[in-house]
């Protein structure tokens, strides 16, 4: 008869088994059990400061590997603390496995330390949400959550095991390996033409795609369909990077003719949600057609005229194939191509400001210039990561990530983190808001500790810009949305064990970076910016 095995290696061998590794955390005497189980199948373990990070860690890693992340957090306040990493991998479909503690099942109700009945409160949040009662459950609970957060929509998934039951033991299962992902149907045949029919009648079709086709690997079908249809491409989300931004169907400096001008739209993998206005005008014109390809109907709020709901990758693969013989349309292909030229005119004239206080926009250019072709730039902040989301573009997938839809402040240290784990041969630069900074810059302590020398590049203008300048224009006030000015925050990380620097003048940016990088240090390059700056939004983002 086999040994028994304790519960929290069963769970190591199923996530050793999913190459669902490094486990983030933060230590919690309630999930010993799988710390112990991880050391002895040999899986690498990250601890971070706070459980919000440990969150975003396994969102970054699950971001720039498309594996599935997993984050360990201790019963009660460890799982209240990793809510908004939770939500946050929920909007942006990001496959994470968070791992709870909880109170032992022998005195559950009895008012154990940090008893909390965690489930009703991630329920909403996650694919799925259980306990693990016994050590037999263990091994095909891990296995079957991972299979959940990677099939279909991808998300994340919840499992909590009671301390008792970590310490408890199980027979191993005889054969194991990774947990089968299920992609959703192949698409309709009778769809896929229709579609083609759209293509071939339309004048001036457009396509927009998002996170949803970096999940499914489907970057190079993307790429041959929109050649094939000879449709001008807007990306969105983890999408950025899919086409180059000096191909001549790269659309996404000219969104407000490639898509408000088009009269037939393929939303692929992306929600109508307020990045497009919900897919009503001017984002998306009332009279185009609609044609969605994507794993489900999540937040399709207007009529198709055609869908291909399921395996992402292989409808675009049926779409490229079948749409070879499409005519060309070089007027409209001309047209967007005007409008990009102009809009990348007006964003270098945005860029061009010298002095001091730097302009935010001068500070993402120049990070920009400085940075190596497949550098990973992480973006954590409010109006100052709207200039870099407008000014940087990488020439392929993978190489961009921010906090997404849900918004939330202090993701970056995490998501750096995680990068920086996933490709230590490249540079990875944090873009943060003064603001954003605040949330996690005790994160520098585990990035110095874990010697991970990311760099990150404070726009310090001392204001809560995005809230600011909004306010102050709808209201003719700003309330509770200043700062200190101009400061020190070089110094916090210098104190914490790395490399950290005041800039005031843009031409003093390149060299501040090269000094950080040399450093080998983690780093912070600390830019006063002008206050007086704001994004040239058309709209409040709600």
């Amino acid at each position: 008869m086999a040994d028994a095995v304790p519960t929290g290696e069963l769970m190591a061998l199923a996530l050793e088994q999913a190459r669902a590794e490094p486990v983030f955390t933060l230590n919690g005497g309630h999930i010993w059990g799988l710390y112990l189980g991880a050391q002895r199948r040999g899986l690498r373990m990250i601890d971070t400061r706070h459980e919000q990070t440990a969150g975003f860690a396994a969102e970054g890693w699950a971001k720039v590997t498309r594996g599935c992340g997993v984050a360990a957090i201790t019963a009660g306040p460890g799982v209240t603390n990793a809510m908004s990493a939770i939500a946050a991998a929920r909007q942006n479909d990001s496959p994470v496995l968070f791992l709870g503690g909880r109170a032992p099942v022998s005195r559950w109700g009895m008012g154990s330390l940090q008893e909390l009945n965690h489930l009703p409160l991630v329920a909403s949040l996650t694919k799925s949400a259980a306990t693990v009662d016994t050590p037999e459950a263990a091994y095909e609970a891990t296995a079957r959550a991972i299979a959940t957060a990677r099939s279909g929509r991808t998300g994340p998934a919840f499992l909590d095991v009671p301390v008792d039951v970590f310490f408890g033991s199980a027979v191993a299962p005889d054969d194991g390996g990774a947990p089968a992902v299920d992609r959703g149907a192949g698409p309709d045949p009778d769809q896929v033409r229709r579609v083609v029919d759209l293509l071939r009648e339309a004048r001036q079709p457009a396509i927009v795609a998002g996170s949803t086709v970096w999940w499914s690997c489907a970057e190079a079908e993307l790429l041959r369909l929109a050649e094939a249809a000879g449709a001008p491409v807007v990306l969105n989300g983890m999408a950025r990077g899919m086409l180059p931004p000096d191909h001549p169907l790269f659309a996404s400096r000219a969104r407000g003719v490639a898509l408000g001008e088009a009269d037939l739209v393929l939303v692929i993998g992306v929600p109508l949600d307020f990045r497009l206005n919900f897919g009503k005008p001017p984002a998306l014109p009332d009279a185009a057609r609609i044609v969605y390809v994507d794993v489900d109907d999540f937040r399709k709020h207007r009529p198709a005229a055609a869908a291909l709901y399921g395996d992402v990758r292989a409808a675009l693969a049926a779409l490229a194939e079948a749409a070879r013989d499409l005519p060309v349309r070089g007027p409209w292909q001309a047209r967007v191509a005007e409008a990009s030229a102009r809009t990348q005119a007006a964003d270098a004239e945005l860029a061009a400001p010298g002095g001091s206080p730097v302009h935010p926009a001068r500070l993402v250019a120049e990070v920009e210039r400085y940075c190596d072709p497949d550098a990973i730039v992480v973006g954590d902040g409010g109006d100052f990561v709207s200039f870099a989301g407008r000014l940087v573009h990488r020439r392929r997938p993978g190489l961009w990530i921010d906090g997404g839809p849900y918004g939330c402040l202090g993701s970056g240290p995490g998501y750096a983190l995680a990068a920086k784990l996933a490709y230590p041969d490249r540079q990875v630069v944090l873009l943060s808001g003064d603001g954003a900074f605040g949330f996690s810059a005790m994160e520098f302590d585990t990035l110095v500790r874990h010697r991970l020398p990311v760099v990150c590049v404070i726009g310090n203008n001392g204001i809560w810009a995005l809230e600011k300048h909004p306010m102050q224009r709808l209201l003719g006030t700003s309330i509770l949305a200043d700062l200190a000015p101009g400061t020190r925050y070089d110094r916090v990380v210098e104190a914490l064990g790395g490399h950290g620097e005041l800039v005031e003048r843009p031409e003093d940016v390149a060299p501040a970076l090269d000094r950080a990088f040399r450093s080998g240090l983690p780093a912070c390059v600390n830019v006063l910016c002008d206050p007086a700056a704001e994004y040239p939004r058309s709209s409040v983002l709600m």
